[in-house]
């Protein structure tokens, strides 16, 4: 083929793309599956009424063909009218455009709607000619942005890996953290519970004790999964969703394309007090993680959300040999639960010369404050220090 001429090209929503194609470039053979990058659930955020131009997210999603045709290289992206359900924060960046003049809105944005998971935005298949498809993704993103005059530019939850390459490409790195689990060959949760330090491993087991009294707690999943299920799980959702965000940002309509799509990828984990669901939370299942996403609940009890979202997590991730459980963005409270500290990262490119000094001074404060931190933590966690 004639590799040194890709053809590059926008569309404006996935259902203009193949979807064997997309999982072809998006989930590879070699690598982990994400499900997150799957068509079926990201072309669900957007048929779902979830994100399109009427919620702020306006598709601009890029795509490399070789010559002869066939789809190379993908990246879903954005013009966003706002920064809310991406876990990046930016608006204090927004003000400060705003307050000299400019309008910092629409910006693009290169990401999974509502979802802080970590994991690849250049999506191509490995092989000699990877490198290539990569620089001509970013070029047809730079295209886009220069010709649309936006003001910004952002990748989000981008993997350590890609950070020197995006950096090299004139993006400036951004840092964070999160809480994961890491599964270090368990056979059951009493193994996990051997590793912590004996006040902690107490504190947990109480902790289990009072949240599962009187309850019955039910993991859910593949052809298991109801539309009564949804029905259900969308009250909890709704709920958690009002109270944190003031506006859920999915739709009843996502959980059923989603359960239509991918049952198989998702796992519900509902607490029952006799017949009646109290609670629930919803996974989804990659070939190594399992990610925590929402939850909820009618009939607050106490522990409940700790065994419903982090301990059930664990434990199904023992039974199923997953390496490791995301639940979510922030969270300092999961270090006393076994969820260790791990880095997040984000590429940032800017317009304006002046505002992109000004971006990066703070960048490079905020990179210190933020690794200060991470090594504070680290140094916190409930293991034994010989684990």
């Amino acid at each position: 083929m004639d590799a040194v001429n890709p053809r590059i090209s926008q569309i404006n929503t996935f259902a203009a793309v193949d979807p064997v194609a997309w999982n072809a470039v998006a989930n590879p053979p070699g690598l982990p599956y994400d499900p997150f990058l799957t068509w079926e659930f990201l072309e669900a955020m957007e048929r779902s009424g979830a994100a399109t131009p009427r919620t702020g997210w306006r598709g601009s999603h890029i795509l490399v063909h070789e010559p002869g045709g066939r789809l190379r290289a993908a990246m879903p992206m954005w013009f966003k009218s706002h920064s809310r359900g991406e876990f990046v924060f930016d608006q204090s960046w927004a003000e400060a455009w705003e307050r000299a003049g400019g309008a910092y809105y629409p910006k693009l944005l290169s990401a999974v709607p509502f979802t802080p998971v970590t994991g690849r935005r250049l999506l191509v298949a490995p092989g000699p000619d990877a490198e290539m498809y990569k620089a001509a993704l970013l070029q047809g993103a730079f295209h886009v942005a220069m010709e649309t005059d936006v003001s910004s530019m952002h990748i989000n939850f981008i993997e350590a890996s890609e950070t020197a390459a995006l950096e090299a490409a004139g993006l400036l790195v951004r840092t964070d953290q999160q809480f994961h689990w890491q599964n270090n060959g368990y056979a059951s949760f009493d193994d996990f519970l051997a590793t912590l330090s004996s006040d902690k491993r107490k504190n947990l087991r109480k902790e289990r004790a009072k949240a599962q009294d009187g309850l019955e707690f039910r993991h859910i999943t593949g052809d298991e999964i109801t539309e009564d299920h949804l029905d259900r799980f969308f009250d909890f959702y709704m709920d958690t969703g009002s109270r944190k965000w003031g506006s859920p940002y999915l739709t009843r309509a996502s959980f059923s394309l989603l359960r239509e799509r991918m049952a198989k990828d998702l796992l519900f984990v509902f607490v029952y007090d006799g017949d009646t669901a109290i609670a629930g939370a919803m996974n989804l299942i990659g070939s190594e993680t399992l990610y925590g996403r929402y939850w909820g609940c009618t009939d607050p009890r106490p522990m409940l959300h700790f065994e419903t979202c982090y301990y059930q997590a664990i434990d199904f991730a023992i039974a199923h040999g997953l390496k490791t459980v995301e639940a979510g963005a922030q969270g300092g409270h999961k270090l006393a639960r076994g969820y260790a500290p791990v880095l997040t990262y984000s590429a940032h490119w800017i317009s304006h010369p002046g505002f992109r000094d000004a971006v990066a001074e703070y960048l490079e404060r905020e990179r210190a404050a933020v690794d200060a931190d991470f090594i504070y933590l680290k140094d916190r966690t409930p293991f034994r220090k010989e684990s």
